[in-house]
């Protein structure tokens, strides 16, 4: 009776280690679910169009580990014209970066500057940023970041990963004003000495997190595709009388769309992730290794089913 599961669970290793080797018109096919595209306009499109479904957005441009000052700077000026793009055709959508597209491994100080220009720029803009959160190389200098950021700036948010180990002490030494958070998972598979690795302590980890942040004040961004969680916290929630306009969910676009349907019939705000850029293809093998039905499809694609 296991000799299916041992069988699919080779032929899952053996796909997710071709993955570089799939062919491009199959690869980009399949990351068209995932990515919007590879300009703005195309971004643009994906967000209007969501919007006028009821899902405002978010936007990023896909890139990281920069080590050149001049892509980092290239990177921030790209951001700024998204911003403007999205301000301009009057879209409820702000932008989400990643630290080490604004150059944090290559200077902690180059980001800041970069972030803290761009958070200038998106202000007059009336607009909101996030700063996301990457591997745990990086923790300790994201936060650096976003604590130095959040002193000067009220537009600006961070991601924490219910998965790690210090994220609570992280959550109490938030600032004391309210901040944004988006909380998740955690895509990165930290070793255990740092990580909780099992499914269940994770979720459980999710739902305590969440309501330190309510507890402290905060307004939560839950970005999740596990149904069975999300419906803990928002009977928690619930039980708590916490506001609507003190969370919403945040989801990937492609991802469980009938998720997104059934929290927004419930009158819950949903939020859709809107990645694009040059950079799809590593994007798109991060997403299809962990989500087995879209690997599916590549199994399919690849094989000729």
């Amino acid at each position: 009776m296991r000799r299916p599961a041992l069988t699919m669970g080779l032929l899952h290793h053996i796909v997710v280690s071709s993955l570089p080797l799939v062919p491009r018109p199959i690869m980009r096919r399949l990351a068209s679910r995932y990515i919007a595209g590879e300009s703005l306009d195309q971004a643009l499109e994906v967000l209007q169009a969501n919007q006028a479904r009821g899902y405002p957005g978010i936007l990023d441009i896909l890139g990281e580990d920069v080590l050149d000052e001049t892509a980092a700077r290239s990177a921030q000026a790209q951001y700024k014209a998204a911003a403007s793009a999205v301000a301009a055709r009057g879209l409820d959508a702000y932008v989400s970066i990643k630290p080490t597209h604004m150059g944090l491994r290559l200077s902690k100080e180059l980001a800041r500057e970069l972030y803290a220009q761009l958070l200038v720029h998106c202000a007059d803009l009336g607009q909101f940023v996030r700063v996301e959160m990457e591997d745990a190389t990086t923790t300790d200098d994201t936060l650096e970041l976003f604590h130095a950021l959040r002193a000067e700036h009220d537009n600006v948010g961070i991601v924490l990963q219910a998965r790690l180990l210090r994220t609570p002490a992280d959550i109490a030494a938030l600032p004391a004003a309210p901040c944004d958070v988006r909380l998740v998972k955690g895509i990165y598979l930290e070793p255990a000495r740092i990580a909780l690795t099992e499914p269940e302590p994770i979720r459980t980890a999710f739902v305590d997190q969440a309501l330190a942040l309510f507890e402290g004040g905060h307004r939560v961004a839950l970005a999740t595709h596990d149904g069975e969680l999300a419906e803990r916290i928002l009977g928690a929630i619930h039980e708590r009388g916490i506001e609507e306009d003190r969370y919403e969910f945040e989801v990937l676009l492609g991802v469980r769309e009938d998720l997104w349907s059934r929290w927004r019939a419930e009158g819950h705000r949903v939020r859709v992730y809107v990645p694009y850029g040059p950079e799809w293809r590593s994007y798109s093998q991060r997403r299809l290794r962990k989500n087995p039905e879209i690997l599916g499809h590549v199994i399919r694609g690849v094989f000729g089913g």
